[in-house]
């Protein structure tokens, strides 16, 4: 009988995700033209993903014994991986975004060898000045040999793929955790980091109406419910090196539906930079893969 690990529906979660992942922007645009900013509309959007939740939180609720501060740093780290997210989708360009957002499996290793005692080999040193060499051609200004994010949304990005890193580094430290656990706490932590934001810097309170709630009430009820609930399950499912290669097909479908929906264009600086992040990605996956067949062998 098949391992999980080997089974095809962790791996088709995982692509159904990164799928979803890669179009989420769409929806908050069009939200965003109904006069909801980045920051309702993750309120509203994460309040409806939560409520389908509480069910299973209450059933599972005796997991938060003895894991509440794992869990409230998980939360926290998965808060701003997917508030950042949102944000910089919103303000920025999505591939380029996407591509930035994407230098989180570099993070990974650096803080796996800091928070695990993980030792890196050559390969994975080598991916981490690919990928730093990327986000210098990507960020780089012209006439200048300063790395320079130009916007707001290239720190969202890069901070969110940061942020992503750290919750994958912390979901590897504590254990196994129920996935709706991981999912409620995922959602609480971006509604806390939201109304935190209104708080230093209140923005006008939406007028609702009745498409504008159908709509995040759908990408919540449905959409993100869906998103969070196939990525968990894939990476619960699959070693964190072979979802990461996985996860990079976000980036397919964030150019190809950028390229349908929208007029925006990536330069070429910034296609050569990306491939180079999305390069060292893979090679970051394929040493860790390399690392845990020879571990295998030696047992």
């Amino acid at each position: 009988m098949p391992s999980k690990n080997t089974s095809l529906l962790p791996v088709a979660s995982c692509l159904i995700a990164a799928t979803l992942w890669g179009v989420f922007w769409y929806p908050l645009r069009l939200l965003e033209g109904m006069g909801v900013s980045g920051l309702w509309a993750s309120i509203m959007i994460y309040t409806a993903t939560m409520i389908p939740l509480i069910p299973g939180l209450w059933i599972h609720r005796s997991g938060f014994s003895g894991r509440l501060i794992m869990l409230s740093l998980i939360g926290l780290s998965a808060g701003w991986a997917n508030l950042g997210f949102i944000l910089a989708m919103l303000e920025g360009n999505v591939v380029r975004g996407l591509l930035l957002f994407y230098l989180s499996p570099v993070w990974t290793v650096l803080l796996g060898m800091l928070i695990l005692d993980e030792h890196l080999t050559r390969l994975a040193w080598s991916s981490i000045v690919l990928a730093m060499v990327g986000a210098i051609i990507m960020l780089g200004q012209p006439g200048s040999s300063v790395m320079i994010p130009t916007d707001s949304a290239d720190f969202l990005a890069i901070s969110a793929g940061f942020a992503f890193a750290v919750m994958n580094v912390l979901i590897r430290k504590s254990g196994d955790i129920p996935i709706v656990l991981k999912m409620g706490t995922t959602c609480l932590g971006v509604l806390v980091l939201s109304i935190t934001g209104l708080v230093i810097l209140p923005m006008p309170v939406p007028v609702l109406s009745q498409s504008m709630l159908i709509l995040a009430s759908g990408v919540g009820c449905i959409g993100m419910l869906a998103m969070i609930y196939t990525a968990q399950y894939g990476v619960t499912n699959l070693p964190v090196h072979r979802s990461a290669v996985i996860f990079l097909f976000e980036i397919v479908a964030g150019a190809a539906s950028a390229a349908l929906l929208t007029n925006e264009l990536i330069s070429s600086k910034e296609w050569a930079g990306g491939g180079m992040v999305i390069l060292a990605a893979w090679l970051t996956a394929m040493d860790s893969i390399q690392a845990r067949n020879n571990l295998s062998q030696s047992k």
